[in-house]
């Protein structure tokens, strides 16, 4: 795991960082009063994700190396779902460093039990309910009405998530959400064991289904956080899907909406966060906002802090979103910069592949520097390996494989596309058929 090299010194803070990854080292150094930080992995992504991953196993690790540390232990920080984004609260309430509350957390993550906080403060959500998943055949909840989503309490990735348009593709998702909901929902119950749970959460445990009736419009993500009670939105961003298809295509800051409308996800932003009782920590909510009927609806809050955004920020305000989530850990100031960046505008973008084959022609690092360089304001991200099999790729949607991240900063939306497609046709990825890759 990558460990920040600087010599140590007696003016040098020690910032853990949970499942800390070289794609996101680069953004952390980048962020103001980094010459003073040294960061240190604190367990891998490959520990934290694959599998069914044991909460105390983790937990436990996790400790042996904290307790060896012989220097401070200035910050502990994370920036990926569950189990990091819960890790991060138990550690810190261990070992006395900032951080939100892990009930607060929890608020969030179960998707069940965020509903019900969300309703008692808004009206901005669609109607929801359980699904009984060992139903024989399973029924639809009453007064969710088709077209609706079926997905897990708690999910990685959108992974077990599927939109179902009437009864038989209902009864077609609920098997497979049922046969694989235990490998995240089962860790997730050794959590729940540790937070005081409502009289309306009794015997729900981790291993739910919500139904949720499909909301349309204008995707748009809120990010922010909460200081000493009061909540702070620092970036809206709009997210832009695929053409006929539920899976992003770019997430794209700043956002185009209007400003009355931004406000309002705003308001509605802070009287979610503060009934859940976030504090102290950078958070995301998702929304869709509907033009024709003027309505928002909340579609759902991420706890931790939105690290795939990081570079947008960079290129659009002139630091990494990174800042506010090391700043509230080490007890700074989390103001954000406001438009110091070199680009009016930036996007991550998703190059994805929507059926199975295996990777050949990899472009090798050297080569992807080397694009990164022809064209200013990109960086590039690949996921899969040479060889691999994408639909053995881990932690992928319902409907299609990521092959690389790719973020751009322009001058405007045409700039960003021009310098996508520049970067798609650069990487000239290929694939064999998987049984064609399987013989060879």
């Amino acid at each position: 795991m990558p460990e920040e090299n600087a010599e140590s010194a007696e003016n040098l803070k020690n910032v853990f960082v949970v499942g800390l990854d070289e794609a996101n080292l680069p953004t952390l150094r980048a962020v103001p009063g980094a010459e003073s930080l040294r960061f240190h992995g604190l367990l891998s992504a490959e520990e934290l994700q694959d599998g069914e991953v044991s909460v105390p196993d983790v937990l436990e690790r996790a400790q042996q190396v904290l307790d060896s540390f012989e220097g401070s232990i200035d910050a502990i920080i994370g920036y990926w779902d569950f189990p990091v984004s819960t890790l991060v609260p138990i550690l810190g309430e261990r070992y006395g460093t900032r951080t939100t509350s892990l009930e607060s957390v929890v608020k969030c993550e179960h998707k069940y039990w965020s509903r019900l906080e969300q309703r008692e403060v808004t009206d901005c959500l669609p109607r929801f309910g359980r699904v009984d998943l060992r139903g024989d055949p399973p029924q639809p909840p009453e007064g969710v009405r088709f077209p609706m989503w079926l997905k897990p309490a708690l999910s990685y990735s959108s992974e077990l998530a599927f939109g179902v348009k009437d009864e038989e593709e209902f009864r077609k998702a609920v098997p497979e959400i049922r046969d694989g909901i235990s490998r995240v929902g089962r860790p997730f119950e050794r959590i729940l064991d540790r937070v005081d749970l409502p009289p309306e959460m009794a015997g729900v445990g981790g291993r739910v289904c919500l139904a949720e009736e499909e909301c349309s419009g204008i995707q748009v993500a809120v990010e922010g956080y909460v200081h000493e009670g009061e909540v702070t939105v620092y970036g809206t961003l709009d997210s832009i899907d695929y053409p006929d298809s539920p899976c992003f295509l770019r997430h794209q800051y700043p956002s185009s909406l209007p400003p009355q409308v931004i406000a309002r996800l705003h308001d509605v932003t802070g009287r979610v966060m503060r009934r859940i009782g976030f504090d102290s920590a950078t958070f995301s909510i998702e929304y869709f906002y509907d033009p024709s009927s003027q309505e928002i609806n909340l579609l759902e809050i991420n706890p931790r802090h939105s690290q795939s955004h990081a570079e947008l920020f960079q290129y659009v305000d002139g630091v990494p979103n990174h800042h506010p989530m090391l700043a509230l850990a080490l007890g700074g100031d989390p103001a954000m910069p406001h438009r110091q960046g070199p680009y009016a505008t930036a996007a991550k973008w998703y190059y994805r592949w929507f059926t199975d084959g295996v990777v050949r022609d990899l472009p090798s690092p050297e080569r992807i520097a080397q694009i990164e360089r022809e064209t200013p304001g990109v960086r590039i991200h690949l996921l899969p390996e040479e060889g691999r099999r994408l639909s053995d790729l881990s932690q992928q949607d319902s409907y299609s494989y990521e092959l690389a991240h790719i973020f751009t900063g322009g001058d405007d939306e045409e700039d960003l596309r021009r310098k996508y497609d520049h970067c798609v046709a650069a990487l000239g990825l290929a694939f064999d058929e998987p049984d064609a890759g399987a013989r060879g």
